[in-house]
């Protein structure tokens, strides 16, 4: 029986993503703020939107505390009550001294004024301190440029605390998501789904990769195999007969190997390879676990091998 190349010993992936980190997200209006709060998401981080300043320290509580959720990212914008807003110092403290220093995290998000009145114009959204009550907010009802600079006072007492100024003017949505990944030490992972399937059942249409292995030897047409399926040893033992199958799958690995660390820098989070035969049930069902077993050895640790079998109900 020949001796499979490809490797048998899983290692599992470090993670960081029991490290406690409670970051706050604030910033000008149209400069990004939501779209860094889902890139954090995307990170692994449990994320709130608009939350009341005051509600800050009571909904990191409960997250951290009672929920044992260790990354949060909560966000506070021009939105919040004025009072709370000249009160952020205060909140800071009772986060540091509940949490420490190190833990907790403020990041503020802006962008140049010629670039956020283009935004607000190109949206046709309406900035917050144009659609307030403008008692005390002079000239800003109507005027963007006026609720502009308005807000870069009132946002003053976060900005002049913050641990991290983003500066949003430049960069697009994978480049924001690329320095929020350096600024907060977050670990960029992927999971690589591999799906054995049966073409006789449809092509899975979520696949980014597909490769059919129909033309490798069937144990259907075996009457001892016919039952069995690619997780068993007797079926493991008949494709040993048919050098071909250790052929096609290193082939694969190859590929796989080459080319699948470039997601980490492609701002994605799951890639799905597909491998394909006629039922599902013994050709692809053996390729998937043995590449499986093979990628999990030699893909960098930040990309996670899962193997998952579409047909297993059928079987």
């Amino acid at each position: 029986m020949e001796v499979d190349k490809l490797g048998a010993n899983a290692q599992t992936p470090s993670s960081n993503s029991d490290k406690l980190s409670v970051l706050i997200i604030s910033g000008r209006s149209g400069s990004g703020k939501t779209s860094v709060l889902n890139a954090l998401e995307d990170l692994g981080y449990y994320s709130i939107d608009n939350l009341p300043l005051s509600l800050v320290p009571e909904a990191a509580h409960k997250l951290v505390n009672e929920s044992n959720i260790k990354r949060v990212a909560l966000g506070v914008d021009i939105r919040s009550p004025r009072a709370d807003l000249s009160n952020f110092a205060a909140i800071q403290q009772q986060l540091h001294n509940r949490y420490g220093e190190a833990k907790v995290q403020v990041i503020y998000v802006t962008a140049q004024e010629d670039i956020l009145v283009a935004r607000f114009n190109a949206t046709r959204r309406v900035h917050p301190l144009m659609s307030q009550d403008a008692d005390g907010i002079k000239n800003t009802r109507y005027n963007l440029p006026a609720a502009i600079q308005k807000e870069v006072e009132l946002l003053q007492p976060i900005a002049s605390r913050a641990d991290i100024t983003i500066d949003t003017s430049k960069l697009n949505i994978h480049q924001l998501k690329e320095r929020l990944r350096d600024q907060v030490g977050a670990e960029n992972k992927v999971v690589i789904n591999l799906l054995s399937f049966g073409f006789k059942y449809g092509t899975p249409i979520d696949a980014d990769f597909v490769f059919d292995v129909r033309i490798l030897p069937n144990p259907h047409w075996n009457a001892d195999l016919r039952s069995a399926t690619g997780l068993d040893s007797e079926v493991a033992t008949f494709f040993a007969d048919y050098p071909e199958v250790s052929e096609m799958s290193e082939d694969i690995a190859h590929f796989l190997t080459r080319w699948l660390p470039n997601f980490l820098h492609n701002n994605r989070h799951t890639v799905t390879v597909a491998i394909g035969c006629t039922g599902g049930k013994h050709r692809s069902v053996f390729i998937t676990e043995k590449l499986q077993r093979h990628l999990t050895q030699h893909l960098p640790k930040e990309l996670t091998v899962v193997a998952k079998h579409r047909e297993k109900n059928r079987w």
